[in-house]
């Protein structure tokens, strides 16, 4: 795109000067002695007008033209702002693209509400590498609303309003109304270089959020089992995910603890009712109470003193706390709770079936503390974010307690986000529930081993041992079972049943963990192969421009620059298997580019290294820093020699 300062100053100059030569025509009109024969007057006085309107039009078009070049001027300050983030931080492509196609469709449609957006990569090279199909949309909603607007009308004014930036070449429009999207290769190439000089590191975060996730949860008192096994690898791998994103991460299995907020409570009661011992206090709100009693608490030292020492004469069973205690508690269940032979149930809104708060012989129940956990993890771990890893036969229970939680109002789903990620059971080969042959549950243990000697298996199959050192081959083994068994699971869709194979795990064909484990080993041996050192590959990328002319090199360079938007896709829908599918498109890609395009060239006789073409060694580099970042994600080791 040519730069639009430059293409606005040359149009006003031209304008300026239609307006000086119309100025003058008009001013010889206004004299008498210029009009000639007056029988031609009434004409002339009509080419007056016209001349006056065209003038005037001309001066609008001045006006809007100046405030658009102002309105670039503020998007070229604001580019090169953000681009300062840039530097180190690796950039979200469709995400920056999907600013770019928002401003312009509300540049070009400024009273048309809540426009549809649509960027994403294009499935096929010759329409563009990303594109926008938001005008057949907004051309849908334009005529419902009594307007008849072709959806290529709609994309032509798009491409019109596109703000200046530095990432798209050229924007053109196909068929219907598709926005086919270029990317300008030198733009590409220096987003390449940032991942190899920085390392991979994510896009820049809004705000640190504070994240639980609930996940594995084994019995104590019970050995750990396959039906463990999801939970733990997909809960896990999620962590690891916000963690690599910037969010303050806490992994959790336990109820919580309730001690200091009744502390706070009763603190606070004695100091805004002191009578309540013998008069009912009127508390109408208690979760304005509870926030009054927590600002105090926070702020006040004096206070937080003596609601501790509240918690520990509640905890003696002091009797005049022991009746505040109560008091609260009632004021809590009023409304709420209703008795059922002899059981003490909430019915959230919306759901036919109750939560059970206490059974009619006093105990409790999963509803009970599932309810004290999610007020502990929003008022004292103040969680932004609530992720409950089980399996999908708890999603029903789990949408009561937080329909529960929003009834009483403890948290607004606007503001906070709590979600149950629910995933299928394993099933074995037969497709039945996982179990041994004699039909008891596979003790997690035992299919841990049996893992290890199938890998050893492999590595001996492929005659490894015979390369790798008896330290390297254990490495390998560990690397490759442990691996296989995570990626088996993370690679299908959670909330499907998968069948564990360890055949069709351990197979190094196809999107498999031993695949991409020797993959990655392959392309991490390139360079060390040709005896480049890692402080040459270093001092190459601050140097070295990553050249992008292959189609090969172009294709790759832009897979292994998706990776930002693939984090963000699992961010919003929890849905692991998509980083697995990115990454075997990525080892895929690298192969197609490694086939095509020479890193190293060899002597053919000799096999010594005649020619290293040091862009493509840094794109195998790269390659394999997005490999390692999303095996991490994983929770998968690779090692160096396999």
């Amino acid at each position: 795109m040519d730069d639009p300062v430059d293409a606005y100053t040359t149009r006003f100059q031209k304008q300026e000067r239609e307006i000086k030569s119309l100025s003058e025509e008009i001013e010889k009109l206004k004299n008498p002695e210029n009009l000639g024969i007056s029988s031609q007057l009434a004409e002339l006085r009509e080419e007056n007008a016209r001349l006056k309107y065209r003038l005037n039009i001309l001066k609008r078009s001045l006006q809007d033209e100046n405030k658009k070049c102002v309105k670039n001027t503020k998007n070229i300050s604001q580019h090169l702002k953000q681009s300062n983030q840039f530097n180190k931080n690796m950039l979200n492509i469709n995400q920056h693209l999907q600013k770019l196609f928002g401003d312009a469709i509300r540049m070009a449609f400024p009273d048309l509400q809540n426009p549809p957006l649509s960027v994403a990569p294009s499935q096929q090279g010759r329409f563009g590498d990303y594109q926008c199909n938001s005008a057949m949309a907004m051309a849908q909603m334009m005529k419902a609303n009594g307007q008849k607007v072709s959806p290529r009308e709609i994309a032509e004014k798009i491409v019109e309003n596109i703000p200046f930036n530095d990432l798209i070449e050229k924007a053109e429009i196909a068929g219907p109304g598709f926005i086919n999207i270029h990317l300008k290769k030198a733009f590409v190439s220096k987003l390449l270089t940032t991942v190899l000089v920085n390392g991979v590191q994510p896009p820049p975060l809004e705000m640190k959020k504070k994240v639980i996730v609930d996940f594995s949860s084994p019995n104590i008192a019970k050995e750990m089992h396959v039906g463990h096994l999801r939970s733990t690898i997909i809960g896990d791998s999620m962590c690891r995910l916000f963690e690599f994103l910037g969010y303050d991460v806490l992994r959790l299995n336990h109820v919580g603890d309730w001690g200091t907020q009744f502390g706070m409570l009763i603190a606070h009661l004695q100091d805004k009712f002191p009578n309540y011992l013998t008069v009912s206090p009127p508390i109408g709100d208690l979760q304005a109470f509870y926030k009054e009693s927590k600002k105090r608490f926070d702020s006040e030292e004096d206070f937080k003193k003596r609601a501790y020492q509240c918690v520990v004469k509640l905890q003696s069973k002091e009797p005049e706390f022991i009746k505040a205690w109560k008091l609260i508690c009632d004021v809590s269940r009023n409304g709420l709770v209703q008795l059922d032979e002899g059981r003490k149930i909430v019915f959230p809104p919306g759901h036919s079936i109750p939560l059970t708060v206490v059974k009619s012989d006093g105990g409790y129940t999963y509803d009970t503390s599932d309810l004290a956990a999610l007020k502990q993890r929003l008022f004292e771990e103040k969680a932004d974010i609530m992720i409950y890893v089980t399996d999908s036969g708890q999603s029903g229970h789990f949408q009561l307690i937080f329909a529960a939680g929003q009834m009483i109002g403890w948290y607004n789903p606007a503001e906070t986000r709590v979600e149950h990620a629910g995933f299928g059971v394993v099933l074995g080969e037969d497709k039945k529930k996982f179990k041994t042959r004699s039909g008891d549950t596979v003790r997690l243990v035992d299919l841990l081993e049996e893992g290890l000697k199938r890998s050893m298996d492999k590595l001996i199959e492929k005659e490894r041992d015979k390369f790798l050192t008896a330290e390297e081959l254990t490495k390998a083994q560990r690397s490759v079972a442990f691996g296989c068994i995570k990626y088996a699971d993370l690679s299908h869709n959670r909330i499907n049943d998968y069948v564990f194979s360890f055949d069709k795990m351990l197979d190094d064909r196809g999107n498999t963990a031993a695949y991409l484990l020797y993959a990655f080993t392959r392309i991490r041996s390139i360079a060390r192969l040709a005896n480049i050192e890692e402080a040459t590959l270093r001092e190459a990328a601050q140097s070295t421009e990553v050249l992008l002319d292959h189609e090969k090199e172009w294709k790759l360079g832009k897979c292994i620059l998706r990776f930002p938007e693939i984090l963000q896709k699992i961010l919003d829908d929890l849905l692991l298997h998509t980083l697995c599918d990115y990454l075997y498109e990525l080892a895929t890609t690298f192969t197609e580019f490694y086939d095509s395009c020479y890193c190293v060239e060899k002597d053919r006789q000799t096999g010594e290294v005649v020619k290293v073409n040091m862009w493509r060694l840094l794109l195998c580099e790269a390659t394999a820093a997005i490999m390692a970042k999303g095996f991490d994600i994983l929770g998968i080791t690779p090692v160096q020699k396999m």
